[in-house]
Order: C-alpha cells, then sequence, then structure tokens
C-alpha cells in the first residue's frame, strides 16, 4: 500500500492521479467491506457455537460493547451465499415461436426470476449484472459470483454439471421431464402438467468445471418453478447459509402459484438439505 500510495504521489498529470486515486478508493472499500464480513460471519459462528459476547471479546482482544456493535453492524453473513461485489444473474432463453428467424427471448417468469434475485442482492449491499444465455444454451461457468437459472432443458450443459450430484438431479423420458431423489428413489413429476398451479424445482449449488468454485443454480421443471426457487432462496436464505455456508448442497422446493397471474403463494421444501461437498 505505501509504495501503491508513493508511486500515486508522484504521478504528473492531476487528472490521471485523481482517476488512479478514485479506483484505489474503491478496491480498497471492496476489500474492507468483504473483510468486515468475514469477521461478522466468524463472530457469528463464534457465538452460535455457545460462546458470550464477553467470551468473544475476551478470545480476540476487544471490549465486550465493540463484539456487540460489530455483530449488530455492517453487512448481514448470509450475504456470502450470493457472492461478493457484483453478481452476475444468468437467465436461459429460448427462441421466439412462430419467427422465420427467430431471435431468442426470455419468459416473464425467469425475467422475475432475476428481478427476485437482484433484489435480494440489493439488500445485501452486493450489485447484480443480468444476462442471458441464448440457445443452445452454452454458458461460461467458470467465473466468480454466478447464479445459474433455467433447466437443463433449455441449459443442457449446466445439465451436465449437475449429474456431479448424488442426491438429486433431473431426469426426462417420454412423459416429459421430472426430478428425482437418487437416495429414496422418488420421482417428482410436476403437478402442473395436470392442470394444478403447483411445480417443483431444483436449488443447490454445483461445481465449476474448472474445479476452481462453484455456482448457484435454479431450476424448475417448468419456467414457474424456477421463479418458485427464487422466491424460496429469498425467504430461506439466512437458514440456509447457517446450515451450508458456501458448501455445496441441493433441496427440492414445491411451489404453489395462482393459476391466473402465475404469483408464486407458497414454497416448502419437500427434500432434506442435502450436503454434496467433496463428492462426484
Amino acid at each position: 500500500m505505501e509504495a501503491q500510495l508513493a508511486a500515486l504521489a508522484e504521478v504528473a498529470d492531476p487528472g490521471t492521479r485523481a482517476r488512479q486515486a478514485s479506483s484505489l478508493i474503491e478496491d480498497h472499500q471492496a476489500a474492507i467491506a468483504e473483510l468486515s464480513h468475514l469477521r461478522r460471519s466468524a463472530l457469528e459462528e463464534m457465538l452460535s457455537g455457545g460462546m458470550t459476547q464477553t467470551q468473544i471479546a475476551e478470545a480476540i482482544g476487544m471490549t465486550r460493547a465493540r463484539v456487540g456493535q460489530l455483530l449488530s453492524s455492517g453487512p448481514r453473513p448470509e450475504r456470502a451465499f450470493l457472492g461478493s461485489g457484483t453478481v452476475t444473474i444468468a437467465v436461459g432463453g429460448k427462441y421466439e415461436a412462430g419467427k422465420k428467424n427467430p431471435g431468442h427471448v426470455v419468459s416473464a417468469e425467469m425475467l422475475a426470476t432475476y428481478e427476485r434475485l437482484s433484489g435480494l442482492a440489493r439488500s445485501l449491499s452486493l450489485k447484480a449484472e443480468y444476462e442471458v444465455v441464448p440457445p443452445p444454451g452454452m454458458i461460461k461457468l467458470n467465473r466468480t459470483n454466478l447464479i445459474v437459472c433455467g433447466s437443463p432443458r433449455i441449459l443442457p450443459f449446466v445439465g451436465q454439471v449437475l449429474e456431479s450430484d448424488p442426491n438429486l438431479g433431473f431426469g426426462n423420458d417420454d412423459d416429459g421431464w421430472y426430478l428425482v431423489n437418487h437416495v429414496s428413489g422418488e420421482e417428482y413429476r410436476s403437478p402442473a402438467d395436470s392442470g394444478e398451479p403447483c411445480d417443483y424445482a431444483y436449488l443447490g449449488r454445483l461445481p465449476r468445471p474448472d474445479g476452481r468454485g462453484s455456482f448457484l443454480y435454479l431450476a424448475g421443471i417448468h419456467a414457474t418453478g424456477t421463479k418458485g426457487a427464487g422466491r424460496y432462496l429469498e425467504d430461506n436464505l439466512e437458514p440456509l447459509y447457517r446450515e451450508v455456508k458456501t458448501r455445496r448442497f441441493s433441496v427440492l422446493i414445491a411451489c404453489k402459484y395462482d393459476p391466473k397471474t402465475k404469483e408464486i403463494t407458497s414454497t416448502e421444501a419437500i427434500t432434506p438439505v442435502f450436503r454434496n461437498e467433496g463428492v462426484g
């Protein structure tokens, strides 16, 4: 840091010096925010482990009042579940129907999923970027802070990565796509296919192909299910983070919706939350 400051002070042009100073300030503010998050997360872990705030203060060399202040301020620990810095929310697109030279579009349900997740990110002081993955769904997965939305039907490459999950996944046959619990052997066909306003979805964290991280994945049997998975994540972010932190996991979700508006009315987990760290 001292070397950077010394080099910056030697820049002759004031405009260049101001721009470089602004860039350094932004970089260090981002680093400070993440360090604050890591510190609060560690304090929360010590607290949930049974230590009192007084014991924590003694262990880390702070006053009891300062520990209490840190636990009630700064970014919420569960923001790490989504990532750090700028989160990319990639949604699967499909070709426009009935067009001679079709472009690619995103369904209203997928757009609503993005809006919900981006709002969740902003509530955690994270920025969110929107990305449409055009057919045939070849998405770049080897990057940080990535959330992917869309079934293997429109994102087949993600479907291949999904096969690394030994507990839950998708299947398809002559009757269409469905979700499956590999542990129990139970299959989940979408109630929407028989006229009931309900769908099932997969929510999990999958490994990047390069083995250097992971990404969040939300996928319904139908687009409404993906939307429901977004609602479930928003409603259950804190307990999910407490249970799995940023490790690999997966769970199946049932979501009911209004048949007229397609708005999600309720969501619930229909399987245990499986921890998949170190498997596959």
